[in-house]
């Protein structure tokens, strides 16, 4: 990957409703090339998924989200990288990471109810061999999302006493 890739991703990663058109005038590039170029790191899998970050503070469609820290005995010959993957095939689960310290997975799920969250932990992620314990967070309130303030910022309108 060199520094025109390591730029595209960036203003991607900013805002990924960028044309190539845009982003070769940005970058001071043709446009065929950066076309090519983010064809080229979607098939490589370095761009994996376009997406909206939408404040879920604003949706009217009532979701409960939750991180769960799973704490497991890896398999032999597979770490965590088999349990990880089963975890990540539910529909529910929207991450799964590897993580160091006090627990093993953080799993971040997202569903209708507390009770189905709960359910879902209960049922399904305890029940796999090897998850030693679970410990569940609902999260409350989002004050920044991927990098993007949730909330505007209230403008001042005061006029200034200064001559």
């Amino acid at each position: 990957m060199d520094n025109l890739d390591r730029e595209i991703l960036g203003l991607l990663s900013e805002d990924a409703r960028l044309s190539p058109k845009s982003l070769a005038s940005m970058l001071h590039a043709e446009e065929t090339e950066v076309a090519a170029r983010i064809r080229a790191l979607e098939t490589r899998g370095v761009i994996v998924k376009y997406t909206a970050i939408v404040n879920s503070e604003q949706d009217d469609r009532t979701r409960v989200e939750a991180l769960i820290e799973v704490n497991v005995t890896p398999k032999k010959g597979e770490g965590f990288d088999s349990l990880a993957r089963q975890i990540a095939e539910y529909p529910e689960v929207k991450g799964v990471y590897l993580m160091s310290g006090g627990y093993d997975l953080a799993v971040f799920v997202e569903d209708a109810s507390l009770q189905r969250v709960a359910r879902f932990v209960s049922e399904r992620i305890s029940t796999f061999e090897g998850v030693l314990s679970t410990a569940t967070h609902f999260i409350l309130k989002k004050y920044k999302i991927e990098g993007a303030p949730t909330e505007r910022a209230e403008t001042d309108n005061r006029l200034s006493v200064h001559p």
